[in-house]
């Protein structure tokens, strides 16, 4: 057994095609994650949603900073345990031979680089749980730049956390320090809550909780959401001049006399020109072709 191992991490991610960081873990583009801080929570999940991604959510968590900004990063993820002597023998030799240092939860930080988000399931343990402080809340920061960390289960020194540029996600605060647990798993899959987390998933909090973007999705799901984005902008504005009722704005499919309207407003309009790279030939041959959903309201 290895912790953090390429070759693994590499097999749990074939549907990646591309560029990888050194561990294995795929290296999804920076303008991605650029453009994912300009869309909503909302916007994000219906791409991933629709093609069955059910389990990527969850909004049980509290955040460090409450000042709507967004956490989005690239997973580094991490899985713990209640230990036992024997577990935590054999699993600590391991680190050792792999040459690294201090407890646990530092091995993991040791490893970040820029743009990277600490994911870690601490089996919702918050007393002796606290994954995080200020020492190592600090270390996110200086390594990471504009990540964080997702933590299922508790922190500590709040009041030095606050004071530090880094937005983090936890399950509740505790003075003790982290005690009695051991890693099963180094960028592994793991569990935050109801949803599921790979290794080199983007990670996407705001709205109040936390999007896991499958690596190989992120492309269309960024584009995915202009789309949607788009649409809302293009929709609000003809219901207030009752050009379009909401029953025909919420559906799945727009007719093409829709889509029609919709290119002529981002060709024309200032507020269409983020959006003018888009390519929407799917969304006219579903109107003219037909779609088995378009008696469906939009999600």
């Amino acid at each position: 057994m290895k912790f953090n191992c390429k070759e693994d991490i590499i097999a749990l991610t074939p549907q990646w095609k591309g560029e990888r960081f050194p561990d294995g873990r795929p290296k999804v583009a920076d303008r991605y994650l650029e453009a994912l801080k300009s869309l909503t929570l909302e916007e994000v999940w219906k791409p991933i949603f629709v093609k069955g991604y059910e389990s990527q959510f969850e909004g049980r968590l509290h955040t460090l900073h409450n000042d709507d900004r967004k956490l989005v990063g690239r997973a580094v993820t991490a899985t713990f345990a209640p230990t036992r002597p024997d577990l935590h023998e054999t699993m600590f030799e391991i680190g050792m031979k792999e040459g690294r240092k201090g407890n646990y939860n530092q091995w993991v930080i040791d490893t970040l680089v820029e743009g990277d988000v600490v994911v870690a399931d601490m089996y919702d343990k918050i007393y002796k749980g606290t994954f995080l402080g200020g020492n190592l809340t600090t270390a996110i920061k200086t390594k990471t730049k504009n990540g964080g960390a997702v933590i299922w289960g508790g922190v500590r020194d709040v009041e030095q956390m606050k004071k530090i540029d880094v937005q983090v996600y936890y399950r509740g605060i505790d003075p003790t320090p982290i005690r009695d647990f051991v890693m099963t798993g180094f960028n592994t899959p793991t569990r935050i809550g109801n949803a599921i987390v790979l290794p080199g998933d983007i990670v996407f909090g705001a709205g109040g909780g936390v999007l896991f973007i499958p690596s190989h999705l992120v492309a269309e799901v960024v584009d995915g959401a202009s789309k949607t984005q788009v649409k809302d902008i293009f929709g609000f504005e003809m219901i207030t001049q009752n050009k379009f009722t909401t029953a025909q704005i919420d559906k799945n499919t727009w007719t093409k006399d829709m889509l029609d309207l919709l290119m002529e407003f981002i060709a024309t309009d200032d507020r269409g020109i983020p959006y003018r790279e888009l390519d929407w030939s799917q969304e006219y041959d579903l109107a003219i072709n037909g779609d088995p959903n378009d008696t469906q309201t939009a999600l």
